[in-house]
Parts: structure tokens; sequence; C-alpha cells
């Protein structure tokens, strides 16, 4: 007799909610803990300690997992984040606790988001059952500017969010606090241009605001490649970069740009190029997303999304979801100049700018093809 075969769980998205030290991370978990939006989703917080559940709970599974009121499902993380995700994926898996439809991983206590990303993209079991949705970084409106100033890991933060929540706001009650935000808001327009980012204290941090941030629009399920990849506004913000430069600031050394071609690239091209870009820029590559148009099957485009010199498994999607047909790659780098990737990615395209000469990573490597090396 013959069974049908079961067809695997889709991948449980998973929201990465960060931001520096007095941001308000806890306040706004707590808020968003309270909402219908969250229900049935899993939260990994460092320590019960720092959130208000008592008026929230429900039932005590065992000594680091309670349900809430809301359908949450709330475990501390206090070892290896990885045991903490295989753990709630075997006792949902055998019905010890109940399923949950998403994850929020609260980074209390972790300057720098990465290695929680590389998890995700790299874990060979838990990449099957988990895809990064967005990362949200929250900034105190009040002390946000010499936060930026004085830490470049909460520029870091800044610079690789999906969404950013202003915290505060209702703090800034003076002239001087006014102008400070109004800098704020646009030193961010420049270093995280393809993050949208919304005040907490007017209500607009809400879990249809900062979840389903991922490809998929999560109204139609189909995927809105404009809206992820923000590619335009990246290009706009990258022209304006220079207007108020100034040199000693950390987010200076961070810069957002575009690769984007008609052309169809070869898949060994592509290869060759995204692995000379993180093997030399590894970890000055904050974030790579893009849609790519490959030779070899131009009607199915390529997903890419990559962190510092990890890059997810690609994936491709059954058709091109809208007009745009250009591969398109947005790149966000540390002490990089996006002129040195570009005459990498033409080189390979076979579109050697005639005034610059290539890179000499390329001319030196062996990898690279021989009408590039020396």
């Amino acid at each position: 007799m013959n069974e049908k075969t079961q067809a695997p769980p889709a991948p449980i998205p998973v929201t990465l909610l960060t931001g520096f030290l007095g941001a308000g991370k806890t306040t706004l978990l707590n808020r968003l803990l309270q909402q219908p939006g969250l229900a049935d989703t899993a939260v990994l917080i460092n320590e019960f300690g720092e959130i208000g559940l008592d008026h929230l709970l429900v039932q005590h599974f065992d000594d680091s997992t309670v349900l809430l009121a809301s359908g949450c499902l709330c475990c501390t993380v206090r070892g290896d984040l990885v045991d903490g995700l295989e753990q709630l994926l075997r006792r949902m898996d055998n019905g010890a606790i109940p399923p949950f439809r998403r994850v929020v991983i609260e980074t209390t206590g972790l300057a720098d988001p990465a290695p929680i990303l590389h998890v995700l993209m790299m874990h060979p079991y838990l990449v099957l059952r988990f895809r990064l949705d967005g990362v949200v970084t929250l900034i105190d409106a009040v002390n946000g500017m010499e936060t930026l100033d004085a830490h470049p890991e909460a520029v870091r933060q800044a610079a690789i969010a999906d969404r950013i929540v202003l915290t505060k706001t209702d703090l800034v009650d003076t002239p001087e606090r006014a102008a400070s935000l109004a800098a704020l808001r646009r030193r961010l327009a420049v270093l995280a241009p393809a993050a949208p980012v919304l005040d907490a204290a007017r209500g607009e941090a809400t879990p249809e605001a900062l979840l389903d941030a991922g490809l998929y629009d999560p109204s139609t399920k189909i995927p809105d490649v404009a809206r992820w990849l923000a590619d335009e506004r990246v290009a706009a913000a990258e022209e304006d970069f220079g207007a108020g430069h100034d040199p000693n600031r950390h987010d200076d050394r961070i810069r957002a740009f575009t690769l984007a071609t008609d052309a169809p690239i070869g898949a060994v091209a592509l290869d060759m190029f995204l692995e000379l870009v993180r093997g030399t820029h590894g970890s000055k590559l904050l974030r790579l997303k893009g849609i790519v148009k490959l030779a070899e099957d131009p009607e199915r485009p390529l997903v890419l999304h990559g962190v510092q010199h990890v890059l997810h498994p690609p994936s491709q999607l059954p058709g091109w979801p809208d007009e745009d047909r250009r591969t398109r790659m947005v790149m966000i780098v540390r002490d990089v100049e996006p002129a040195v990737i570009r005459r990498l990615f033409d080189a390979f395209m076979g579109l050697p700018r005639p005034d610059e000469p290539h890179p000499a990573v390329v001319l030196d490597n062996p990898l690279a093809p021989a009408t590039m090396r020396r």
C-alpha cells in the first residue's frame, strides 16, 4: 500500500529584537506580549526577571517555560541558543507544549546580533525548521545620537535592521531634544535606508508593523521583492551620502548600496563572485539581500540572504513576482568602498571599466577567471 508522503512543515519565522542598553527592549516586549498578533509565539529571553509576566501567566511547563494568556510560549535562554531552539522544536513535535507559529528572540546582553543570525542561517537542522523574518532594532530617541557616536555596536545594530523603533519620543520635551531627534531621524535615513522607522510612543510599533518583514507579503503570501530589498530607498540614500558627512562618526564607516543589472548571471560566475566577496570582506559584509536572474534558469530567480561570511542556502522562486526582472543585490558593508565591490561585480559580469583597474584581490586570486588574472 502506498502511503502519501507528508510534506515537511513550513519553516517558522524568527524575529530578532535588538538594541543597545537602555533602548527599551523589555518595555516594548512586555507590551507586545499582550497583543493578539503575538498569539502562538515562542519568545526567547535571557531572564524572566526582566519581563513582568505575573499578570500573564497561565501555566508552568518546567523551570524555564511558561504559557502566557496571549498564547505565547516564553522561555529563558541561559545557555546555548541552538540547544534552546532544538528543545522547543522537540517538545512541540512531541506534543509536550502547544504549537507555535513564530519565534521572537530578545537579544539582551548581546551587543552584536550576528551570532544569532549565523545560527539561523547555517545550522543544518535549524535552517530547515526556522527562517529569519527580520531584525527589529530599538533606539532611544533621547540618547540615540550620543549612543551612536560612542558605540560602534549600536551603529551596526541599526545598519542591519529591517525595522527601527524609536523609543522614549514622549520624553522629547524641549527644543534642543526635538532638534536632536530630527537629526537622529536624518542620520538613520542614511545609515539604515531600507528600514522603516516606527515611533513606539505613537503606537506605531505594533505586531503588524514589526513582524512579517521577510520576502513574502503576509497578506498575499506572494513575494514582494521591492518591499524586502528596498533597493530604491538604498540607492537614493547612497546618492545623498556625503551631505553632512562626518569622518569621525562610526556610521560613516558603514555604507549601503545596490548592485543591479538586466543581464543574466551564470551560476559559476555568481558563486565565484560571492565567494570572493565573502572570503575577502566577510567580516565587513554586515548584510546581503538579493534576487538574481540566472543565465541557466532566467525565469526562476534565485534569492540570496547573507550576514558577514555566512550565506543562507539560496532558494529559487517559481517565477518573477512582478515586472522588474533585474538582478538586484543590496549590500551593507563596513570599511569597504562600494566601488571596490562594484568593480569586482562588473568584472565577473564581463563589464570591466576601462578607466579603473580590477581590484587586486581579483587579479591575484587563483579562483578568478583566467582573463581577470595577471
